[in-house]
């Protein structure tokens, strides 16, 4: 007698899950929201910090060099609020699967080192960083304190007295890593887009290219937000969607393939 066949869609856990197994060399891209379960804002939502400081107002480098006071005031708002925050469960997920073998590098557009304190230990930050303030006469990196964010006093380098700027990429600045970034990038076959919406350029160009090269994406967001094309490509599915807050999908995506 024949027997019936098993046409169960996988779930999109489940789907997701395959492909991590199946692929060979797997990048993850993180924005802002992975981080907002740690207590960290999206500084493009509403209450966030660009709606209080104007970027072009205090957060590009030319306001720096005219004025490291007023830059100043940004500053120290964004270290009291990156100050002291842990990696929530989405964090720890990425961990996870690199100790599975499953995730190899995560490029970030944060900078607030959440990654590496969850025990990640491929990871660009293609923003920079909050951990140190960086002198842009000398090139000394400064270790920060809490002391830094808590004075009226601009912190000037130890070494030739110019004023430290927090070693974070300013608008007009040239990104971070992005020579490595791409290097890692051509060799991956699949993508994790998570809590962004890849709409802000170098990092918006990956998905494209990842794509653009064979690879697939799993996008782990509250929405969708890449290129419908990515969904609806009639060659290959090239695409999947993890829908929810990310603090839940990763660490459920991460058991998941434990059990694979």
């Amino acid at each position: 007698m024949p027997t019936k066949q098993n046409n169960i869609t996988p779930s999109p856990l489940d789907q997701a899950a395959a492909w991590l197994h199946a692929a060979q060399n797997v990048a993850a891209l993180t924005g802002a929201g992975i981080s907002v379960g740690s207590g960290i804002p999206d500084f493009r939502s509403s209450g966030g910090l660009w709606t209080v400081f104007s970027p072009e107002e205090y957060a590009t480098i030319e306001v720096f060099h005219r004025d490291p006071k007023k830059a100043w005031e940004l500053y120290r708002v964004l270290g009291r609020t990156l100050t002291g925050k842990q990696p929530n469960a989405a964090h720890r997920a990425l961990a996870d699967l690199e100790n599975l073998d499953l995730l190899h590098g995560i490029i970030t557009q944060n900078i607030d080192n959440l990654h590496q304190q969850a025990g990640s230990r491929r990871v660009f930050e293609i923003h920079g960083d909050h951990q140190h303030l960086q002198c842009l006469q000398c090139g000394n990196l400064v270790p920060v304190t809490p002391e830094h964010y808590h004075t009226a006093e601009i912190p000037l380098c130890p070494l030739c007295t110019f004023p430290l700027k927090p070693n974070v990429v300013l608008f007009g600045e040239d990104v971070r890593e992005l020579d490595a970034i791409h290097t890692f990038i051509a060799a991956c076959d699949l993508l994790l887009v998570i809590g962004t919406s890849a709409q802000v350029y170098p990092a918006a160009a990956l998905p494209s290219m990842v794509y653009q090269q064979g690879g697939r994406i799993i996008e782990c967001n509250h929405e969708r937000s890449l290129p419908a094309s990515l969904y609806t490509a009639s060659s290959r599915r090239a695409a999947l969607f993890l829908q929810g807050d990310v603090v839940r999908t990763l660490p459920q995506l991460a058991q998941t393939c434990r059990q694979q």
